[in-house]
C-alpha cells in the first residue's frame, strides 16, 4: 500500500470517527459536546441547542427546523450512516455526497462563521468527502474490496 493510500485511509477513518462520535455524544450525552441531560435517549432534541441558536444569513430557516422530528431523524440517521460507512469504508460514495450536502446545510446554518467569514471546519469536511467519492479510499484500511464484489453493489455503482 502506498503512503498517500494509508494517509487517504486514515483520514476516512477519522472523519468517519468524528461524525459517529457526534452521534453517539448526541445520543447518549457522553458529557463532551452534550450534556446527560441534553440526550437524545433523555427526550431531548439534538438539533435543537444548534438550529435554535443560529445567527447567520439563513438563521429564520434553520430556526424554524430546530427541534422538528423529523430534522432531528434525518440528522442522526445521517450522523450514524454517514460515520459507519466512512469507518468500514464501505457505501463511500454515497457516504460522501450525503455527508458534503449535511456539512453545506451546516455550514449555512452558521454563515458567517465566528472565526472566518468565509470558510470553516464544515467546508474542509465537506471537501474530503467529495474527494473521497472520486478515489477509492474505502479500498483502502477498509472493507471497500470485499463490499464491491457483491452482486448488489455491482448491479448498483452508487452503493460503493
Amino acid at each position: 500500500m502506498k503512503k498517500e493510500e494509508i494517509v487517504l485511509g486514515l483520514t476516512r477513518l477519522a472523519l468517519g470517527f468524528i461524525l459517529l462520535w457526534a452521534f453517539l455524544d448526541k445520543l447518549l450525552g457522553l458529557g463532551f459536546s452534550t450534556l446527560p441531560e441534553k440526550s437524545w435517549i433523555m427526550g431531548n432534541s439534538p438539533t435543537a441547542g444548534f438550529l435554535s441558536n443560529t445567527s447567520g444569513i439563513f438563521s429564520n430557516l434553520f430556526q424554524q427546523l430546530s427541534g422538528s422530528i423529523i430534522v432531528d431523524w434525518l440528522f442522526m440517521l445521517g450522523l450514524l450512516l454517514i460515520g459507519l460507512a466512512l469507518i468500514l469504508g464501505i457505501g463511500v460514495k454515497i457516504a460522501g455526497y450525503s455527508g458534503a450536502l449535511l456539512m453545506l446545510l451546516m455550514w449555512l446554518a452558521s454563515i458567517l462563521p465566528k472565526n472566518n467569514p468565509i470558510i470553516d471546519d464544515h467546508i474542509v469536511y465537506g471537501l474530503l468527502l467529495l474527494l473521497f467519492t472520486t478515489l477509492p479510499v474505502g479500498n483502502w484500511i477498509g472493507l471497500g474490496k470485499y463490499w464491491k464484489k457483491l452482486d448488489l453493489v455491482k448491479q448498483n455503482s452508487w452503493l460503493q
